[in-house]
C-alpha cells in the first residue's frame, strides 16, 4: 500500500527506433565527424531512408553503455 504523500508514475517510456545524426550528437556529446567514423568502422548500425542516415537507437545505447 502506498502512502498518500507518495506518487506512483504510470508513465511509459518509449524509445525511438532510430535517430538522425544531429540528434545523436546532442544525445551523446560525440562530434558529428566521430559519429561518421564509428559508422564507417561498423561500431554503429545505421539505416538509410531516402537521403537520410539514421542511427539505430539500440546501437547508440550499446556504444554509450546505456
Amino acid at each position: 500500500m502506498t502512502r498518500p504523500t507518495e506518487r506512483q508514475s504510470d508513465a511509459v517510456v518509449i524509445e525511438p527506433l532510430s535517430v538522425r545524426i544531429s540528434t545523436a550528437v546532442q544525445l551523446t556529446g560525440i562530434s558529428r565527424s566521430r559519429l561518421y567514423e564509428l559508422i564507417q568502422s561498423g561500431d554503429l548500425e545505421t539505416v538509410k531512408v531516402g537521403r537520410s542516415t539514421l542511427i539505430l537507437y539500440k546501437s547508440l545505447k550499446a556504444l554509450t553503455g546505456g
